[in-house]
């Protein structure tokens, strides 16, 4: 991918903000229906939060995909993204969206662009880990204690300690048990809060189950070892285990404030775009999709983001391009050299 800066405004048919996974496939769809795209990306790499905070976690709700992670599914959109030439921007922050003409003018950290339309894919905005008490974390930041599962390998041969009670730990916990020599799993509560499968996968395993407990203290041994007293739940019993890492999974924090200095302001409630059944916001012209677009009874899943996608694209189509408003199928076309042969 060949990322272009520049120096003046240019004129685009869409711009997509967000490059997570369904901004990455909505940047695909768009060029399948022959739009000129921008993606605007204000990190340093395509991906979004599945790249950043789950590269190892299986992903079981895309269709067709049996036992992918979060890494081998942004390389695929990636090379499935690259088969158009989208002028893909990294770095580089949306400051305004106003309107201008029959379009609107996105002002980025970089430049303006203008556009006849816009598609935000933002998912959930800025994000970062919860934290442990800064009195148990210490100095042990990326040096025992981890928030992130970048690279499985790390944790090989290893004594493991999971903490949380949801999807991502229990699925964390059962995956560090394929190469890590032993894996303790420690919540709250005596349930955990995720789906049946993954629940089950973990009773079938041989993680060490820990609950109802939680971390009260971790002392770096001489060893370079982490003893870990847990305190049960509601009572004065106490434990203590021993580990050469600790992998905290109590969820993320994340905000939604991109459209806090925008000139245009799309209906939001609870930090998400009101969106009509064409994924268009309040802003004629405006679309959200993913976990950034809300509507009654949504699933939050890619899977589900991924469906919005050809949706809001089409919708746009109508609107900027209405002698184009069929629906195209994609088994009467192919891809060849970035061109759409029919």
């Amino acid at each position: 991918m060949k990322d272009k800066v520049m120096t003046y405004k240019t004129t685009t048919d869409v711009v997509i903000i967000g490059a997570g996974p369904v901004g990455m496939f909505a940047a695909f769809y768009a060029g399948l229906r022959e739009l000129d795209t921008v993606v605007i990306e204000s990190l340093a790499a395509v991906g979004g939060q599945v790249a950043n905070l789950y590269p190892q976690k299986s992903i079981l709700d895309i269709a067709g995909f049996v036992g992918t992670n979060g890494r081998e599914l942004i390389a695929n959109l990636q090379t499935q993204m690259q088969q158009f030439e989208t002028d893909v921007r990294l770095n580089t922050t949306v400051l305004d969206v106003r309107p201008e003409g029959t379009g609107f003018i996105v002002h980025t950290s970089q430049d303006d662009i203008w556009t006849k339309g816009v598609i935000v894919a933002t998912g959930k905005g800025a994000f970062e880990p919860r934290r442990l008490a800064p009195a148990l974390e210490g100095d042990l930041a990326d040096a025992g204690i981890n928030y992130f599962l970048n690279e499985l390998e790390h944790f090989r041969d290893k004594r493991v300690l999971v903490a949380g009670g949801g999807d991502s730990a229990v699925d964390m916990a059962t995956l560090l048990n394929t190469v890590a020599s032993e894996v303790h799993l420690t919540h709250r509560r005596d349930k955990f809060r995720a789906m049946e499968r993954a629940v089950s996968d973990l009773a079938a395993s041989d993680v060490i189950v820990d609950t109802p407990y939680t971390i009260e203290a971790i002392e770096k041994q001489m060893d370079g070892s982490l003893l870990v007293t847990l305190a049960k739940v509601r009572e004065a019993e106490h434990k203590q285990i021993v580990v050469d890492e600790i992998m905290i999974n109590y969820g993320f924090l994340s905000e939604n404030k991109i459209v806090a200095g925008w000139t245009i302001q799309p209906e939001v409630a609870r930090q998400k775009f009101t969106v009509s059944q064409q994924m268009e916001t309040s802003v004629p012209g405006v679309y959200a999709v993913g976990d950034v677009a809300g509507y009654p009874g949504k699933a939050e899943l890619i899977a589900t983001g991924f469906g919005e996608v050809p949706t809001a694209i089409n919708s746009l189509i109508s609107r900027i391009y209405p002698e184009q408003a069929t629906v195209v199928h994609s088994s009467g076309i192919t891809i060849e050299n970035g061109t759409i042969k029919r």
